[in-house]
């Protein structure tokens, strides 16, 4: 069995050209750069890597390409969670196939306040046909955006039918007291959490979770590496708030997304990054000013990235 993933991962954003067709060179080339600054693992088709505006040939072509460039697959969990059945299959047998660590699962997010029992189903039937004891799930929790929620009755009946295949979860709750009920709940169980913002990540670790899936590794993964690696040391609380005041400038702007993609643009040197797909829009020129105002007034730097 791979070795489960555990640290900071990254939800890896997806670089477009001009046509608005996803770049699977930048994207190599970014992946390699997260890996090689501070990222144990990538999350990619996540919500910040503009997932849900992908088709899922596109995301089993930009899978494939990592792979083939050598981006070893024990170091990716891949989004594939989709509101079709057949999609979330398709990806996640996919994603076993080539090797990968495990798969981050959204529950399926269109029709909102179904119960429970509709949600297990439809997690079962993905696991059920996909067949493969090498599938290591994480579920995704966020219910600020997909509207949701994947709730602790859920993770219970889940985890009594697949013990060896339900591996963890991301929690992009926003909500502490969440995170803490799921750790209470399941953390001694070998169920693995993973913060979904590094805001929480010190408060994590230190009740018993493994590391962080966050938009913010996205730019600051060396940041965000060295505050988990020193949670134990007497500058954990430094290096949270460290983390934490990169995290305040990204978050003023107007959405993550595209202040994560002008970050990068910025930094590298390379205009196109900033491209987004829509219904997304960039920032405006004084938007992007002002972010990059900001993280130069904080002393902020991405290494290595040009």
């Amino acid at each position: 069995m791979t070795k489960r993933l555990e640290g900071v991962l990254s939800p890896v954003v997806t670089p477009f050209t001009r046509e608005l067709a996803p770049d699977a060179a930048r994207f190599v080339r970014h992946c390699k750069w997260l890996l090689a600054h501070g990222c144990s693992g990538l999350a990619v088709f996540g919500t910040n890597s503009e997932a849900n505006s992908l088709s899922a040939e596109e995301r089993m072509m930009l899978l494939e390409e990592l792979v083939q460039s050598g981006v070893p697959a024990g170091q990716l969990m891949p989004g594939t969670g989709c509101c079709a059945l057949t999609d979330s299959v398709r990806l996640t047998a996919h994603a076993v196939k080539l090797g990968c660590a495990g798969v981050l699962m959204l529950p399926p997010f269109y029709y909102k306040s179904v119960p429970d029992e509709g949600l297990f189903r439809s997690f079962s039937e993905v696991i059920e046909r996909v067949a493969d004891e090498r599938l290591q799930l994480y579920l995704y929790h966020i219910p600020p955006v997909a509207q949701v929620p994947i709730t602790l009755g859920l993770i219970e009946r889940l985890l009594k039918r697949y013990p060896k295949i339900v591996a963890g979860i991301k929690d992009s709750s926003g909500d502490w007291n969440n995170t803490q009920a799921v750790l209470n709940a399941f953390g001694k169980q070998g169920f693995d959490v993973f913060a979904g913002s590094e805001v929480f990540l010190l408060r994590n670790m230190r009740a018993g979770g493994v590391g962080c899936i966050t938009a913010g590794a996205n730019v600051n993964p060396h940041g965000i590496d060295k505050a988990y690696r020193g949670w134990q040391t007497p500058e954990a609380e430094a290096l949270q708030a460290a983390i934490d005041a990169v995290r305040q400038i990204l978050q003023a702007q107007v959405s993550m997304i595209p202040a994560l993609k002008a970050t990068i643009a910025h930094y590298a040197g390379d205009a196109e990054w900033s491209t987004v797909r829509p219904p997304l829009v960039e920032l405006a020129a004084e938007q992007r000013a002002a972010l990059v105002n900001a993280l130069q007034a904080a002393g902020f730097e991405m290494p290595g990235i040009r």
